[in-house]
């Protein structure tokens, strides 16, 4: 009777639902923009969930804060555009760059070189005129401060004789150009073909044509990377199968070389709409004008991280003589 009863205890024992094991928690920090969709697929998709991450994400209106959320122990990744500030920071050794993100890519229609209506009856009608010129950014250090002086370089004018006016936000950039109030800037093509649509400005040319390079990027801090090496890899396989989705979604190409829309976009854009023009009846449009390439992968475009710190160090925003390399951890992610 003792044996018939344990094995009926040990039946139902059998029948019960384990306990879950609890996610480890990590809190991402990016904007609230379409630039990390890949990262909006994997969460919805539950890859992070299936890595046993319980992600949660901390939206910024900037990328500096991001990099100094993380430093303050607010986040523990963070994706964002590289700045002169967020060098400054990895020189002191506290961060390091781990993964590429959105990669301006020549073919692709990322960053938009936008002229003013006035601007452009007034002659600016190519990138070689920009000289002589105002042109908004975000701030000094920025990565339209880098973009702009890049371009400078390719295009032969001095970034000198042109008028950086710093308006703190992306939205104060395009409506400086939409109302005239300055000559030229950068914006998302999202940003710039709806000014374009709107008769409000004109597009001079695509950065990624005129300077390929790495426009954002994941990184960690140094803590992060030493106490938890094997949650991070997680997070990267979860990352990875988001960019993989992400890619097949809207990377590929015709032969004529024009986009690829089908099931698998259709399938994606609730996933982004979630959380970037929800409700919006123009969602779809919004999102297949504004995509930005990934490379495969997740792929870290090294040199081009190395070469922009050299950049911002020639233009005296970033202090400090720390090799570059150092402030990279390529084991999680792979490399272009």
């Amino acid at each position: 009777m003792k044996t018939a009863i344990r094995r009926w205890l040990t039946a139902m024992l059998l029948c019960l639902p384990l306990t879950a094991q609890a996610a480890d928690p990590v809190r991402l920090g990016l904007l609230h923009t379409l630039s990390p969709a890949p990262f909006y697929m994997a969460q919805e998709s539950g890859y992070f969930r299936d890595e046993g991450i319980d992600l949660t994400f901390r939206f910024f209106d900037a990328a500096q804060p991001i990099a100094a959320a993380a430093v303050s122990g607010d986040i523990d990744v963070g994706v964002t555009a590289l700045t002169g500030g967020f060098f400054n920071l990895a020189e002191k050794g506290t961060l390091k760059v781990i993964g590429g993100g959105l990669h301006e890519q020549k073919g692709y229609e990322g960053s938009a070189i936008l002229a003013s209506n006035q601007a452009f009856d007034a002659g600016l009608t190519s990138i070689d005129k920009l000289g002589g010129h105002s042109f908004a950014i975000t701030q000094y250090g920025s990565s339209f401060h880098y973009m702009v002086g890049r371009i400078a370089e390719a295009r032969g004018f001095d970034i000198k004789s042109v008028t950086l006016r710093p308006v703190q936000q992306v939205s104060n950039m395009v409506a400086a150009v939409g109302s005239g109030q300055v000559d030229a800037t950068i914006a998302i093509a999202s940003q710039a073909k709806a000014l374009v649509a709107g008769n409000q400005a004109h597009i001079l040319g695509w950065a990624g044509d005129v300077v390929p390079y790495q426009l954002t990027a994941v990184f960690t801090t140094t803590g992060m990377i030493a106490d938890k090496p094997d949650l991070l890899k997680r997070f990267a396989k979860a990352y990875q199968r988001g960019v993989a989705d992400y890619r097949a979604a809207f990377l590929r190409l015709d032969a004529q070389g024009k986009p690829v829309n089908d099931a698998k976009t259709d399938a994606a854009i609730p996933l982004i709409t979630k959380y970037v023009f929800t409700g919006d009846p123009a969602a779809r449009a919004k999102i297949l004008a504004g995509v930005g390439y990934y490379d495969e992968g997740g792929a870290l475009d090294v040199a081009d991280v190395i070469d922009q710190v050299k950049w911002f160090r020639a233009q005296g925003l970033v202090k400090g003589d720390a090799d570059p390399k150092a402030m990279l951890d390529t084991r999680f992610l792979p490399t272009r």
